[in-house]
């Protein structure tokens, strides 16, 4: 879930980590760091997450009848 409560800690979802590449972050606080790395200073940005690609069981077998009313 997006905006669950219990977040994992994780520099890549942290409000003073700004992504550089695949690999590192650069922290406010503490430099460039690992994305997974976590410290005390976590503080999580909701806005950081990306949603998984669910598309919720719907099939894309449509065709132009599928639309008509």
């Amino acid at each position: 879930m997006l905006f669950r409560k219990k977040v994992e800690s994780a520099c890549v979802y942290c409000l003073h980590a700004t992504v550089l590449d695949g690999e590192n972050a650069v922290c406010r606080k503490h430099g460039v760091v690992d994305l997974w790395g976590k410290c005390a200073s976590f503080k999580y940005d909701p806005l950081k997450r990306e949603p998984e690609n669910d598309a919720g069981g719907i099939s894309s077998d449509f065709d132009e009848s599928d639309f008509e009313i």
